[in-house]
């Protein structure tokens, strides 16, 4: 049986044309209507030392660009650094969900096939805070703890005593706030967290020449390890995605305030699945985490990527990530020398490993009335998404053996089927590819379209027959930071 790899078309539909958002509150500068939908975040953490890398895909005007995120600590400028925006895409081809292609052989030939693999080709600004908000302001119970001009951002890090006093702060400064912000805030604020607010220098932003904002890391000691996705629901319009690509020394991540839970894997699907695979993923994760009960984190990859390790993915859809991509997504302890590892097969030297752990997580007010809270965890099996479409044989088929194939070919695809609304909960009648005649060209008995006509639908139809579901679509795409809108330029 001949195999290939087919990487899976994760499309990207943007819900808002200006901006997506990481974990926390953004707004617009005209009326604050932009909803933060999806976003993805690289988490690097060993001990009680964390690096979070946000990636950003803002597309407005940068002048309205901002963004808070809650913090443990006042970060030092040196905690603090831009990385390129190709990072985030070279971790999401490599872990993603993948497709794998299979080929039956002519039961009435004698030919040898090859087996054949494909590897996917991988693919002037204010300052951040106005000299007289520099010093605590009394009125707002606010304090402007450190602040940088780090890259094309200046960012200031501020405390306060309180929710309204930051609000009010943060309106005073010309940002709009949405409705809800105060009531998300206090936690934080209770908790002594610190607040990391962003925005875009435009001259050091021509000068460097950058047209889009690059990504932002920073790093920090704390025993906690979270992500503050509740501050991301101050103007969140639904339920909202989010992607973290984890890298820990001893084994894969998972929450501890809500379950994880391993994605279905190694399941045979029809073959028509290939045209419209990212639609099929879509509907599949939305069906599983409505049967998880919405209160979730997905496992949908994990595997020892340790420089010494040279089996990463089985199959592989990308290029796995190189010690230059460890090190600039913040793995810190793989050193200076770690190439001289790379001959040695059997290098045992526990200081130098790392374990990817991909999570995907679907989250609203309603399902996580908490932050993330994480845990690294010994478990090193190997996991990735994985789902399998098989080609049938072609040619005379007219041999007892021909004719043997062709009656286990209908069970197979009756189960095929089957297996398909099991996982995205649709009947054969919600999905129209069933009828493409360029993938029923057997005979009439084995085609997927005599089955869906003569076979009882395990599930009720639902919606319009289609299984695009563009919402669904955006969790496949892994996108932003925290942004809220400036309202506008003070003028001095």
């Amino acid at each position: 049986m001949k195999r290939k790899i087919i990487s899976a078309a994760l499309l990207l539909v943007f819900i808002s044309s200006d901006v997506f958002a990481f974990c926390g509150f953004y707004v617009s500068k005209a009326d604050g209507t932009l909803k933060n939908k999806t976003s993805q975040v690289i988490l690097v953490r060993d001990g009680e030392r964390t690096v979070i890398t946000m990636s950003n895909d803002f597309k407005g005007d940068v002048k309205d660009f901002a963004m808070v995120v809650p913090v443990p600590t006042v970060l030092k400028k040196s905690d603090i650094k831009v990385v390129e925006a190709d990072l985030f895409q070279r971790l999401n081809d490599y872990s993603k969900p993948r497709l794998v292609e299979y080929f039956d052989q002519n039961p009435c030939e004698r030919r040898d096939y090859e087996l054949a693999e494909i590897v996917t080709q991988k693919m002037s600004a204010p300052s951040t805070a106005n000299a007289k908000e520099k010093s605590e302001d009394s009125r707002y119970k606010v304090k402007v703890e450190a602040e940088y001009t780090v890259g094309e951002y200046d960012i200031v890090i501020l405390s306060a005593e309180e929710s309204t006093g930051l609000y009010k702060w943060l309106t005073a400064n010309k940002y709009k706030i949405p409705k809800g912000a105060e009531e998300v805030l206090e936690p934080y604020i209770k908790s002594n967290m610190k607040f990391f607010v962003v925005k875009v220098n435009i001259e050091e932003q021509e000068e460097l020449g950058f047209e889009q904002l690059r990504p932002l890391q920073i790093k920090f000691n704390s025993p906690k390890f979270m992500l503050p996705i509740r501050l991301g629901m101050a103007n969140a319009d639904g339920d909202q995605d989010m992607i973290v690509y984890a890298f820990t020394k001893n084994g894969r991540i998972e929450s501890t305030n809500y379950r994880s839970v391993l994605m279905p894997t190694g399941k045979n699907i029809p073959l028509f699945v290939q045209k419209n695979f990212g639609s099929f993923y879509a509907n599949l994760f939305q069906h599983q985490w409505e049967k998880e009960n919405q209160s979730v984190s997905f496992v949908e990859y994990a595997w020892d990527v340790s420089p010494s390790n040279f089996m990463k993915c089985d199959p592989c859809v990308s290029e796995p990530p190189n010690f230059n991509d460890l090190k600039e997504a913040g793995v810190w302890w793989l050193g200076k020398d770690v190439y001289e590892e790379y001959v040695n097969e059997y290098n045992t030297n526990k200081t130098k490993n790392v374990f990817f752990t991909r999570l995907h997580v679907r989250y609203n007010r309603k399902a996580f009335a908490q932050d993330l809270v994480f845990q690294e965890t010994p478990n090193k099996e190997n996991f990735q998404a994985r789902y399998i479409i098989t080609h049938p044989a072609t040619g005379n088929l007219t041999c007892s053996e021909g004719q043997n194939y062709l009656k286990e070919l209908k069970e197979r695809r009756k189960k095929e089927m089957s297996m398909l609304s099991q996982l995205t909960g649709k009947g054969y009648d919600d999905w129209d590819l069933v009828m493409d005649p360029e993938l029923n060209r057997t005979t009439v008995d084995t085609s997927y379209q005599s089955i869906a006509v003569t076979e009882s639908t395990p599930m009720k139809k639902t919606g319009t027959g289609k299984t695009v579901f563009l919402a669904s679509m955006a969790l496949l795409s892994v996108l932003t930071m925290v942004s809220i809108g400036r309202r506008g330029k003070n003028k001095e």
